[in-house]
């Protein structure tokens, strides 16, 4: 399996980030504050270094968590200082819609390695990107998950957005919330930079063309185990 993107393993536990450093095929890792709060971590910070103790050359994601423009570069620029290879996540707006291109345009001015976050839209992206244009290396993270549960195909909106990314080559284009396994192949084929997985999801690359026939089989084989296991009868 040669990939030309880069996958990024997406999660918010300390032992499935150590087991995804044993992965030859992860180029990074991504969090959020709800991965966060659904694994439990109440110490945003402490989390975030013990990550760091173990994860030194591999680029990894933190993110703001205020609302406010002025506290989210107070946040960002803290969050930075944690270490080298540390991207701080923006999102695009905050909860009430206002842009944070104002913070972004700041924070890339004083070097800070961005991921700006939480985009659905080319418009998004075209709006951030002279923001970002000609400061430090910098990611825009467009949710194509998001775009798919919508009932939209993704792929014609990414190929849109990595376009709009040919002026900046410091910025890459970063698939975000992908649903299956699938979108790794369509994310890889369509020239995406980065793609996100999870733990479980990077479990299932090993499938990509495996024989269907004897993928059948298994199925059958798994069924008729479990129906075995819970002791079933007619």
């Amino acid at each position: 399996m040669n990939f030309k993107i880069k996958i990024f393993a997406d999660g918010a536990s300390i032992s499935g980030m150590l087991d995804m450093m044993n992965n030859p095929l992860i180029s990074g890792f991504t969090t959020n504050p709800t991965l966060m709060n659904k694994a439990g971590i109440r110490h945003y910070e402490a989390f975030a270094r013990e990550a760091l103790e173990m994860i030194t050359e591999l680029p990894i994601s933190f993110e703001v968590f205020s609302d406010t423009l002025e506290e989210m570069q107070r946040q960002a620029i803290l969050i930075s200082s944690w270490a080298r290879n540390v991207y701080v996540k923006i999102p695009s707006t905050n909860t009430h819609g206002e842009p944070t291109t104002p913070i972004v345009r700041n924070l890339a001015r004083e070097g800070v390695k961005l991921n700006v976050t939480a985009m659905t839209t080319p418009a998004q992206v075209a709006a951030l990107l002279p923001a970002l244009a000609d400061g430090p290396p910098a990611i825009a993270s467009v949710f194509a998950g998001r775009i798919a549960d919508s009932g939209r195909d993704p792929v014609p909106l990414m190929k849109e957005c990595l376009q709009l990314l040919a002026a900046t080559p410091n910025v890459e284009l970063l698939w975000a919330s992908p649903r299956e396994i699938f979108n790794l192949v369509q994310a890889d084929e369509m020239g995406c930079h980065i793609i996100t997985m999870t733990n479980d999801l990077i479990a299932k690359v090993p499938l990509i063309g495996k024989d269907l026939d004897e993928y059948a089989l298994d199925t059958v084989r798994m069924f008729a185990r479990d129906a075995e296991s819970a002791g079933y009868q007619l």
